[in-house]
């Protein structure tokens, strides 16, 4: 007797999504044949804002791109800005940068570990990740006046500095942090339900991961060496540290990827305070930017691409940023693809998506 087909649409409205983002899953009994995607839901229109904001101005339009990703995006922006005005940027604002970058990666896979906790049913873990996350928003706070939306990016460099009392508070905070991580990723590694609903979940093989572009964690945790700080942008040509990577990529691996991700920014956070030298946080920029420029940084989820083109003006002719969910996108229909029906949020959740970036 032929199986019967049927399709099924998921989202944008889901308990398990945080942002609107609809799939059509068809579905053969309880095994997921194909998915297709739609997105679109909240565009905003940011880039074509650069008809309205002069290019300092833009700086707060592209940190707004993603609240989580904030300072990051800002960063990119001005990085592209930066290069194409020849602007050299001050030693130290390069490892401010840094911090605040390592910062940012943390809270978010911090709060990506609470809301696949709560995916699979595991409230009591969702709400400890989610409390060791507040301790480092608020260094976050502490450093930049805000937890989300930073505001510290500016063409030329940072306009807030981090003071020796604020870098002992940030040691020790991150120190915590580590220690009560430890508990939570045996938890994460060790918990038979746990690992009942992540292993071999999902599986995305490095082949696969090569010819659909996928980033960030969700390609090393298929055995991809992708990691765009090892570029040296910022301060990280002077931190020692290696892609975190795993050969195994199922949903399992994404997992412990991510985890040791944090134990890794909390090493280049202490490496670059260690490091940290004196000096200016910015220098005078004069002039409009004139040229074209590609910039690339590692966000949480993944590589970004900022392209900013300039012809002398205040005003840019395009800004254009490609988000590391947007790659993401063929690889998560790729592993939704033969999984059953119910390991569907989950596996939207190990993309770690942000429509929100995606959409813009």
């Amino acid at each position: 007797m032929a199986k019967k087909r049927s399709v099924i649409p998921f989202g944008p409205q889901h308990p398990v999504l945080p942002e609107p983002i609809h799939l059509d899953l068809m579905v053969e009994d309880e095994k997921v044949i194909k998915a297709i995607p739609s997105i679109g839901f909240i565009h905003r229109g940011l880039e074509s804002l650069v008809r309205k904001k002069d290019y300092n101005e833009m700086v707060y339009v592209a940190e707004r791109t993603c609240g989580i990703c904030s300072f990051m995006h800002g960063m990119g922006y001005c990085e592209s800005v930066e290069h194409i005005m020849g602007v050299e940027v001050p030693v130290r604002a390069r490892y401010l940068r840094t911090v605040w970058c390592e910062m940012s990666r943390i809270h978010s896979h911090l709060l990506w570990l609470g809301l696949l906790a709560d995916g699979f049913g595991f409230e009591s873990l969702f709400y400890q990740c989610w409390r060791i996350r507040e301790r480092i928003l608020d260094m976050v706070e502490l450093t930049t006046g805000g937890r989300l939306i930073s505001s510290v990016n500016k063409v030329g460099g940072v306009i807030r500095d981090i003071e020796p009392d604020m870098q002992t508070a940030i040691l020790h905070a991150v120190k915590e942090i580590e220690k009560e991580l430890r508990v939570v990723q045996k938890t994460f590694m060790n918990d038979y339900s746990v690992e009942s609903r992540l292993k071999g979940v999902g599986v995305l093989t490095k082949k696969e991961v090569l010819e659909l572009g996928c980033t960030g964690p969700f390609a090393r945790a298929s055995g991809a060496n992708f990691d765009m700080r090892v570029r040296g942008y910022g301060a990280y040509a002077d931190l020692d540290f290696d892609p975190i990577i795993s050969p195994v990529g199922d949903s399992y691996a994404r997992c412990d990827v991510r985890i040791q991700e944090i134990f890794q920014s909390i090493d280049l956070i202490r490496q670059a305070l260690g490091q940290l030298p004196d000096g200016d946080l910015s220098v005078p920029v004069k002039g409009n930017p004139d040229g074209e420029y590609f910039m690339r940084v590692e966000q949480p989820r993944g590589e970004a691409v900022y392209y900013v083109r300039a012809s002398g003006k205040k005003n840019l002719d395009r800004l254009r940023i490609r988000t590391p969910t947007f790659a993401n996108l063929p690889g998560l229909c790729k592993t939704l693809e033969g999984a059953d029906y119910a390991d569907i949020p989950l596996l939207i959740l190990t993309i770690d998506p942000c429509i929100s970036c995606t959409e813009r």
